[in-house]
């Protein structure tokens, strides 16, 4: 990618913080300076500052593997799974298992997960998701069977 003016002032930026802060001496500042105004692509500003705490623009793919990684420390936090929904991805799983006995608690945990996550952005809508479909179809399942043995037994009075 062209690198613009904005991108090269950048990367003087990042320069210029480097030398007050003793990382680069006045030589060495002068010389990136010259190659900063002189670079063509984003990634041979990415060069330029590749060893100092910050970098001109966020590195894209291509430019990755040229700047050093950050420390899984200062990597973003996936969003953390929301634990109600995990229980609802468990009863809905153990329904056949417990001859739906847990068909009604995963429709109820699977509800009141999907709305805490639209609150607060937490992770597992997939898994409240799972235990609500799996949570009705057991307890519609059930429905249905009784109905059916109610009809049946019904019809031979």
């Amino acid at each position: 990618m062209l690198a613009s003016h904005a991108d090269r002032e950048r990367t003087v930026d990042v320069l210029r913080a480097g030398y007050a802060e003793g990382r680069l001496d006045q030589q060495e500042l002068e010389r990136r300076v010259a190659r900063a105004y002189q670079a063509r692509t984003v990634a041979d500003l990415a060069l330029l500052v590749a060893d100092l705490p910050q970098g001109p623009v966020p590195q894209t793919a291509a430019v990755q593997h040229l700047a050093p990684m950050a420390p899984p420390t200062f990597l973003p936090r996936p969003p953390k799974t929301n634990e109600k929904a995990v229980g609802a991805l468990v009863c809905g799983v153990l329904c056949l298992a417990t001859g739906g006995l847990t068909g009604i608690p995963a429709v109820i945990l699977g509800h009141t997960a999907r709305a805490e996550i639209r609150r607060t952005g937490d992770g597992g809508d997939a898994y409240a998701m799972t235990g609500l479909v799996l949570g009705w179809l057991s307890t519609v399942g059930w429905a249905l069977l009784i109905m059916l043995m109610v009809l049946a037994g019904s019809s031979y009075s």
